[in-house]
């Protein structure tokens, strides 16, 4: 029971994602949510008593999907300084792909100043960049002239500025090179030119769907057409007969095959050809007889 009202609320915040990417904030009904959901207006009630209640686990569910991804980044590894260059570009990707991120940028933009306050999706990536910065720093990773007023107001700002090219339309390969030049640009002013090469400015992984996108359906099977009982001999492609000899009448078509091996009329074997042009004289002149064949083949034998 549990498990089935976790999948409940879970396809009515993406419903709710969607819905508000689509429509914004202000303009998405909750009628339109549950349609979208294929739920009732009583399921949602039961999870969330409001627009904004579902508006905040839209943002709640982004802001888990980003701490996430660092802690996993950080699982694997990698320092602060290159963890921050991979949350810039997961990001732009998740910005492009997944409507829950979409959702929480639309919604922290939208919901400003409302009261009580939205959760704020920009304020937890940006928390997020400045703690990374603190542990670079903390472990020495930065330069020396590269202090908080620096960095704490140019690295926000920089991936903000990314995160709001993805709504003028620019396909994701494009922005991913954006954010790489980006890197290309303020790697040397955050960290000692001997340390440049131990940081990767492309993404960590290759683009994938995210967890959100709804698979594409399989291809239904199309199944073969059955043949009728009786038929399945006649359909048979024929044996190529060889040149130049008569073809073997097919006999009227049956419409079901007879009891015992001796009712199989597939088409006959094609003859063997003359061994030799005195064979083929011979096989000419001879008086045509159920038999004829097989004499002039033992003769042929015997010579």
């Amino acid at each position: 029971m549990q498990a089935r009202s976790e999948q409940t609320r879970h396809r009515l915040v993406l419903a709710g994602a969607e819905m508000f990417c689509r429509k914004g904030y202000a303009n998405a009904t909750l009628g339109q949510i549950v349609a979208a959901a294929g739920m009732t207006k009583g399921a949602l009630y039961f999870h969330f008593v409001s627009k904004d209640r579902l508006a905040d686990a839209v943002q709640e569910q982004g802001r888990a999907m980003l701490l996430d991804f660092v802690a996993g980044r950080r699982q694997a590894g990698e320092p602060p300084v290159q963890v921050l260059i991979d949350l810039t570009h997961w990001l732009v990707r998740a910005r492009c792909a997944d409507p829950v991120v979409r959702a929480g940028f639309r919604i922290a933009h939208e919901c400003a100043g409302r009261v009580p306050p939205v959760t704020d999706f920009h304020q937890v990536w940006t928390a997020e960049v400045l703690r990374l910065v603190d542990e670079a720093r903390a472990a020495g990773d930065l330069r020396a002239h590269a202090g908080p007023e620096t960095t704490e107001v140019l690295l926000p700002a920089a991936v903000c500025g990314i995160a709001a090219l993805a709504d003028t339309g620019p396909t994701y390969d494009e922005l991913r090179g954006r954010t790489r030049a980006l890197w290309t640009a303020l790697l040397p002013v955050l960290v000692p030119r001997g340390a440049l090469d131990r940081y990767r400015l492309a993404p960590a992984d290759p683009p994938a769907e995210t967890a959100t996108t709804t698979p594409a359906p399989a291809p239904a099977r199309t199944e073969e057409p059955s043949l009728p009982a009786g038929l399945v001999v006649s359909a048979m492609p024929a044996l190529s007969e060889e040149p130049g000899l008569p073809a073997a009448s097919a006999g009227p078509e049956k419409t079901s095959l007879p009891a015992g091996p001796a009712a199989f009329a597939g088409p006959a074997l094609p003859e063997e050809p003359a061994a030799s042009a005195e064979l083929a004289e011979l096989a000419a002149s001879a008086t045509p007889t159920p038999f004829a064949p097989a004499r002039v083949l033992a003769g042929a034998a015997g010579g």
